[in-house]
């Protein structure tokens, strides 16, 4: 079934990923957007005439006054993404991954659609080896867990919403993210050939990106039996420390070296492991393995460099 699909933010790390495919499966797609970085995220997406790109902010009530009824699924990817960046511009945090969810599901009737992502890092600390599933209390430790967590509830309130709880992302896409811990560890592996690391047994769970877009897929197939629910959305066979991820890394880069560093901490505190049986039991399963994306981005780190300061 072709749906007109209402993207915010969606030239960024998920979007410029999301928003070509579902152009590719006969969808039309608006997306609102800053396009602040002024790059050519969705250059594949303007072969689509039902691609509409329109320049905007997501909190901007007037434009969601005008573009919401006329759509009918909502993607709210328009935030300040990771706790560093929440924590450098509270205001922004608060305003975009909280109040523009909450001033669009406003505006939404009870017959319109939406799959909103937040983080499993609303978890915040887990119990020793339990795992977080969707019944887990949410506890959140930075500013960046705290407004999404709280706009999921919004979500979810809604009644006609579906809600993921992303892992902690990795892999190429066209609006690169290399601060994510995977990119991050293998770009520093590539490049630096070393990484110091604190608090090395602290405990997370990954996913591809690309395995983030086709759970949005799944979720838009799917929506009746998932809907008005929250499910983690990570990889099963990732729930690894920091220490056991550079590992995985050094088996495809034997010259590179890791280091627990004896005295400091990492400002991020969270230390968590997540089930994903509930997604897997709805019927949705991964295509890439840590491994492959770790391979991924070595290739795609041969070709880019973050070097916008340097002189060499």
């Amino acid at each position: 079934m072709t749906q007109r699909v209402l993207v915010t933010g969606g030239s960024g790390y998920i979007g410029s990923i999301l928003v070509p495919q579902l152009l590719a499966a006969g969808h039309q797609v608006t997306v609102l957007d800053t396009f602040r970085h002024g790059g050519t995220e969705l250059a594949p997406a303007c072969q689509y005439a039902t691609f509409k790109p329109i320049k905007g902010d997501a909190r901007d009530e007037r434009l969601l006054d005008e573009l919401v009824p006329q759509h009918d699924l909502l993607i709210p990817l328009a935030a300040l993404v990771g706790a560093p960046l929440c924590k450098e511009d509270q205001i922004g945090a608060v305003t975009l991954n909280r109040d523009a969810v909450a001033a669009l599901v406003k505006r939404t009737s009870k017959d319109q659609r939406v799959i909103y992502p937040t983080t499993n890092s609303g978890y915040g600390i887990g119990e020793q080896g339990k795992f977080c599933t969707e019944e887990t209390p949410l506890r959140p430790i930075s500013l960046y867990g705290v407004t999404k967590s709280e706009a999921e509830a919004v979500v979810l309130e809604h009644g006609n919403g579906v809600s993921f709880r992303l892992a902690t992302v990795f892999g190429m896409g066209p609006r690169m993210r290399i601060d994510l811990l995977v990119n991050d560890f293998t770009y520093r592996a590539v490049n630096d050939r070393a990484v110091l690391i604190f608090e090395g047994h602290f405990k997370r769970n990954y996913i591809h990106i690309r395995d983030v877009v086709k759970a949005f897929v799944h979720a838009m197939d799917n929506f009746e039996a998932m809907k008005g629910q929250a499910y983690n959305l990570g990889l099963s066979s990732a729930n690894l420390s920091k220490l056991e991820l550079c590992e995985r890394i050094q088996k495809q880069l034997p010259n590179f070296v890791y280091v627990e560093a004896p005295i400091g901490e990492d400002p991020d505190k969270r230390d968590y492991i997540v089930s994903n049986e509930k997604l897997e039991k709805a019927g949705w399963t991964p295509d890439w393995t840590l491994d492959a994306g770790i391979a991924e981005l070595i290739r795609g780190y041969t070709m880019i460099r973050n070097s916008k300061f340097a002189n060499v």
